[in-house]
């Protein structure tokens, strides 16, 4: 697994055909004294893993969960922070184009990222199938 992302956890939830797991994030700047300005603080993710496998892992286990495919994290990127922006800039500033004042330009981009994000919400079975992880006892 030479180009696989990969993050250590440990099974919080088995249901079904799917594995819940914590993971924890450990920024790069974890002995930083400055870590709680900035917001490098450590974090814990949960990620679900649908596998025909679930039944042959416990809660509390230790486990691997991989991305086999950095071009999925890429698709990621590009769903949760490059289009949000795109999409904020683009009405903020059709908006200043159409005469609106600031105060209604800003109400109108804020729901124009609610609408976004609830778009995203519904579409987010098409991103399971796309983006998909691995599990792996350690």
């Amino acid at each position: 697994m030479g180009h696989t992302i990969q993050h250590r956890g440990r099974v919080e939830r088995v249901t079904g055909d799917r594995v819940t797991v914590r993971v924890e994030q450990q920024s790069a700047c974890a002995g930083c004294h400055a870590k709680g300005v900035c917001g490098g603080d450590d974090q814990s993710r949960i990620i679900e893993v649908t596998t025909p496998y679930a039944s042959s892992y416990e809660v509390g286990e230790r486990v691997v969960v991989a991305l086999l495919r950095p071009v999925m994290a890429l698709s990621s990127i590009v769903w949760g922070y490059l289009m949000p922006l795109l999409v904020l800039l683009v009405v903020l500033v059709a908006a200043k184009l159409f005469g609106v004042s600031d105060g209604v330009a800003a109400v109108i981009t804020l729901a124009s990222m609610a609408i976004y994000y609830v778009a995203l919400y519904f579409m987010r079975r098409r991103f399971e199938r796309k983006i998909q992880f691995t599990i792996i006892k350690e």
